[in-house]
């Protein structure tokens, strides 16, 4: 049996701490733990390869990576324009690759680390309206598997994150096509204003304890799961399912 990790005593940076999920880092301080706020572009290449000296300089080294940054881009293929498809895919995917390119010599130090690449339920399940972003969230699934086994024998262990309707801003600030109706943006914001219910804090505790059990795969909340089981179930008919039960 695999023992625990202990996140006692790590050192973990978490990318996208500004609001969300990350925003607990503040909550930490609080509590006697030390923390730092480093201001990141993550797509900022040079930004990022130099990035890991600073943490190091304050923290001597690194025991855990958590990419969370993230941004939304709500419409169809043929709304989104090659540019907004751009900018979403180098911060949504690209920064990961970025940051773990960056960060793992520093992991290769720790006796004991984890990377910890957050997806989304959109990276399991392909709702319509959602090209660009599911598109990026599947990448960081298959990234991180690859990763996963690519890494099995050494001291870096992979676990992917699918979070389901958390209750942050990222639909609110989610970039909206130039040529999408106002009536289905309108329509889709108050959809996933529903579907966002878990409170963020609640989403970091379930990340937490899903590290603590060196889990390769952590399915936040019960209609992550549940949309899971289907698209296992039923991977190519699970949309038709699906449909049904989001108009009741």
């Amino acid at each position: 049996m695999t023992h625990p990790y202990d996140l006692t005593g790590r050192v973990a940076v978490v990318t996208g701490a500004g609001s969300g999920i990350g925003r607990a880092a503040d909550e930490l301080r609080a509590l006697g733990t030390r923390v730092s706020h480093h201001r990141l572009d993550v797509a900022d290449r040079a930004a990022v390869r130099d990035f890991p000296a600073d943490v190091a300089a304050a923290h001597g080294g690194a025991d855990i990576l958590m990419n969370n940054a993230g941004v939304a881009l709500g419409g169809t293929f043929e709304q989104v324009g090659e540019s907004d498809f751009d900018w979403l895919m180098e911060i949504n995917f690209g920064a990961v690759v970025r940051m773990t390119r960056a960060f793992l010599p520093l992991l290769h130090a720790s006796r004991d680390a984890r990377i910890v690449n957050v997806s989304s339920i959109y990276g399991i399940i392909a709702p319509p309206g959602q090209a660009a972003y599911t598109a990026s969230k599947f990448a960081v699934r298959g990234f991180s598997n690859v990763l996963r086994h690519e890494l099995e024998g050494s001291t870096v262990g992979v676990s992917v994150v699918h979070p389901g309707g958390v209750a942050t801003k990222i639909a609110q600030n989610a970039r909206i096509p130039a040529g999408a109706p106002a009536d289905e943006v309108a329509r889709g914001r108050r959809t996933m204003e529903k579907l966002l219910r878990m409170p963020p804090d609640r989403a970091g505790e379930i990340i937490a304890r899903g590290i603590e059990r060196r889990q390769a795969r952590i399915l936040v909340g019960s209609d992550a799961k549940a949309a899971a089981l289907l698209e296992r179930l039923a991977p190519v008919g699970y949309w038709n399912l699906l449909k049904k039960a989001m108009k009741r």
